[in-house]
């Protein structure tokens, strides 16, 4: 995998947004990335697909390709697509160098026509799940994370401790199993 972002482990939290995951900044727009950057954003090519990222290390990468290991994979109608285990499937992305080192982002401003796109967006490499960490699908087909030593808790609404704890008191107080 290319160079890049400080990676970050899993998050206290028992889901999260697979943009938790990303390992570069996503800039929606040409302004955003003005704003993060404090350069204007290369022309639109509307030869290539949108990709609202970039890699900051990747000019200094030795070869012309760049392989990220882990991204969704999209179907063609843009929706994350499902593994046999029912769960998103990562695949690996493969750029060239100079893609890798540059958004392509269209321009969208009042007054003027929007630039056409083609294809679908470029996904962003995301960093490798943690050993408590899993891919799922929420509501919607919106492909998520999930942290399972805390999402349990949230399913049932009791934690381990608090089953103990409530065992405890019904012990104390008589109550039959």
């Amino acid at each position: 995998m290319a160079g890049g972002l400080v990676e970050l482990s899993a998050l206290p939290y028992p889901t999260y947004g697979i943009a938790s995951l990303y390992l570069y900044p996503v800039f929606q727009t040409r302004e955003a990335y003005k704003q993060a950057t404090g350069m204007d954003a290369p022309p639109y090519d509307g030869n290539k697909p949108v990709k609202s990222w970039f890699d900051p290390a990747a000019m200094s990468y030795p070869k012309r390709k760049i392989i990220y290991d882990n991204v969704i994979a999209y179907a063609d109608n843009g929706a994350p697509l499902a593994g046999p285990d029912g769960k998103p499937v990562l695949e690996p992305l493969m750029l060239d160098r100079e893609d890798a080192a540059r958004v392509n982002i269209p321009i969208k401003a009042p007054g003027l026509p929007d630039q056409p796109v083609t294809g679908l967006e470029i996904p962003v490499p995301l960093r490798p799940l943690e050993p408590n960490e899993e891919l799922y699908f929420q509501f919607g087909g919106i492909a998520a994370v999930k942290n399972t030593d805390l999402f349990g808790k949230l399913e049932t609404g009791f934690s381990i401790e608090d089953r103990a704890l409530l065992r405890a008191i019904a012990e104390k107080l008589g109550v039959p199993r």
